[in-house]
């Protein structure tokens, strides 16, 4: 078990005081088995009203509404968590879904739903060939296929950080032959439905105590993954970016049929078109135990 930190400050600055639509904003950790929040404080200025829900999938989501102009924004959550999981987890895979194809039983059919549905558009069926050449055997090991399909995106799309927003759909990130964490996240979760698979998108940090792992420049970063239903062992995690599975080093903050819904913060500001003078975003990941890794 290990003791984090994060510290995540958003600053957003203006040329002239302007005012400020409702923004909605998700950064506290989501807690299970593995993680355990100790403390979470979200500070925001100009001083904003704060109110706290839970949205479809069970994120903490809270709006922030602004009485006062000003010209800059700043949005500070400051967490504290022990995060519990293995390096080299063993999932208990039902019996029925150890070979691929497999089919889910009706009522997980009908609770997936969406998450088995495409998001962008394949007309040429690139992706569902890309995916399929992944197929070793009719059957074929699921969690191998599925880790083949991990490994198999970061051997073909180089890893390229970028600071602009947005996301590529899968075909730009097959034709330019590169993309971000998310970029990675949302191709890794589109080809596993290809395949029928039910997949999330999932958002939060990385851990990198020993600056190893792609997607990260420090000890800490934002980040974004996915997570793929399997009967019997549920919700397995992948990293593509790092071809990691499982969710070791890991801290999820939101999940969602797309990447759209778990944007850490999103809002609007009503002033001049060349107001903005642009963000910044400084995310701190530090362990508070000594010697203690993960």
């Amino acid at each position: 078990m290990i003791t984090l930190r994060i510290h995540h400050r958003t600053i957003y600055r203006y040329s002239q005081p302007v005012s400020f639509g409702a923004h909605r904003l998700m950064l506290r950790p989501r807690e299970s088995r593995e993680l355990r929040l100790i403390s979470s404080n979200l500070t925001v200025a100009p001083a904003a009203a704060v109110t706290w829900a839970q949205d479809v999938f069970g994120n903490a989501v809270a709006t922030a509404t602004f009485q006062t102009m000003s010209d800059n924004l700043s949005i500070d959550s400051v967490t504290e968590l022990e995060l519990e999981s293995s390096a080299w987890p063993i999932f208990d895979i039902a019996a029925t879904a150890i070979f691929f194809p497999f089919r889910y039983s009706e009522e997980e059919w009908t609770d997936l739903g969406a998450l088995t549905i495409l998001q962008y558009p394949d007309p040429s069926g690139r992706l569902r060939d890309w995916a399929c050449a992944f197929i070793r055997g009719n059957p074929t090991d699921t969690l191998s296929l599925l880790k083949d399909l991990s490994a198999g995106l970061s051997a073909w799309i180089s890893y390229q950080s970028r600071d602009d927003e947005g996301t590529q759909a899968p075909d730009e990130t097959l034709e330019r032959g590169w993309g971000s964490c998310r970029d990675f996240a949302v191709f890794f979760v589109e080809a596993a439905r290809c395949l029928g698979f039910g997949a999330r998108i999932v958002s939060g940090y990385l851990y990198n105590p020993n600056q190893e792992m792609v997607g990260s420049s420090d000890a800490g970063s934002t980040h974004a993954w996915a997570e793929v239903y399997v009967p019997g062992a549920g919700w397995i995690t992948f990293d593509p970016t790092n071809r990691a599975v499982g969710g070791c080093n890991l801290i999820p903050v939101a999940v969602g049929r797309n990447i759209q819904q778990v944007i850490p913060i999103a809002g609007s500001f009503a002033g001049p078109d060349d107001a903005s003078r642009g963000m910044s975003v400084q995310v701190l990941v530090t362990s508070q135990n000594r010697n203690v890794s993960i």
